[in-house]
Parts: C-alpha cells; sequence; structure tokens
C-alpha cells in the first residue's frame, strides 16, 4: 500500500497576516530564469484564495451558498527584487480597510528577509449577474478576526 499523499498547505497565520509558501518552477520562469513578472499575479491570487480557505470561506461555496465572486478592481504591484528557479518564496497576505462591498488587500513576495514584490489591490464582491454585493458578515467577522486591530486606511501603505 502506498503512503497517503500529502495535502496541499493552505499556509499559516502569523502576527495578523497570511503567509503561503511556494517553491518557483521552470514553468513559472521567463527565458532568463527568473520569475515571468504576469507569473506574480498568479501567486497572489493563491495568496488571497488560500487566507479565505484558511478562514473557512472557499471561492466554490461563496458563488453556491452567497451568490459573491470576487473581482480585483485594482491592483498596484512594484516589483522590487527577482525571484528564480527553485527558489522557496513566501506570499504574505493582510487585509487593509474593509468597506461596504470592497476591501483592500495588501501583499509581499518575501525570500527570507529580502522583500520582492509589493502589491495593493481593492477587492470586490460582485453577484453573478455582475452588480455590486456586500461583503458578506461572516467573511467580514473572520478578517477582522485575523487582522491588525487597526487596519490601514491608506491605499499607500506596506505590510
Amino acid at each position: 500500500m502506498s503512503a497517503p499523499a500529502a495535502q496541499p498547505t493552505s499556509g499559516r497565520i502569523e502576527g495578523g497576516r497570511h503567509v503561503l509558501p511556494l517553491r518557483v518552477y521552470y514553468e513559472d520562469t521567463d527565458a532568463a530564469g527568473i520569475v515571468y513578472y504576469g507569473n506574480w499575479l498568479r501567486f497572489l491570487e493563491r495568496g488571497r484564495t488560500e487566507m479565505l480557505r484558511m478562514l473557512g470561506h472557499e471561492h466554490s461555496a461563496l458563488r453556491v451558498d452567497s451568490d459573491v465572486n470576487w473581482i480585483v478592481r485594482r491592483c498596484a504591484i512594484d516589483y522590487l527584487k527577482p525571484a528564480r528557479l527553485d527558489d522557496t518564496i513566501e506570499i504574505v497576505t493582510c487585509c487593509g480597510e474593509l468597506r461596504g462591498a470592497s476591501l483592500d488587500m495588501l501583499q509581499e513576495a518575501r525570500r527570507g528577509v529580502e522583500t520582492l514584490l509589493r502589491a495593493e489591490l481593492v477587492v470586490a464582491c460582485m453577484s453573478s449577474a455582475g452588480r455590486p454585493v456586500r461583503l458578506p458578515t461572516q467573511i467580514r467577522q473572520a478578517l477582522q478576526a485575523v487582522g491588525p486591530p487597526d487596519p490601514p486606511r491608506s491605499r499607500h501603505i506596506r505590510i
């Protein structure tokens, strides 16, 4: 009998931030062997998705139970240093200001103590009909429970 497959990690919560470890694979890199700039968006999406999953709110269940879909309304990224093939990195995600139908998500990619990338996003809740919907109460409460006690209000902040 073979050993059971290891479960993928959803990361961990540390100091009001979600931390998702990732490895850089060949498919993530460009001809120079560094992470292709567009692939960082996929890494950031995984960080946000796994944070919600860890809090008990999977995207698929939110769609079915509450008709809530997440959309990125705004994204600003500062690419600071490259990541390379086989690097182990961490995607660090925290929640900023929570509004009626949207919230600020603040993310960094780190390799050890080095910050490789900073991103500031506005994420909104949308119905399947394409209309804004309020951030569900249970998600608001979960994000507030793990987030910083006084979430940042500026859209130009560092986590």
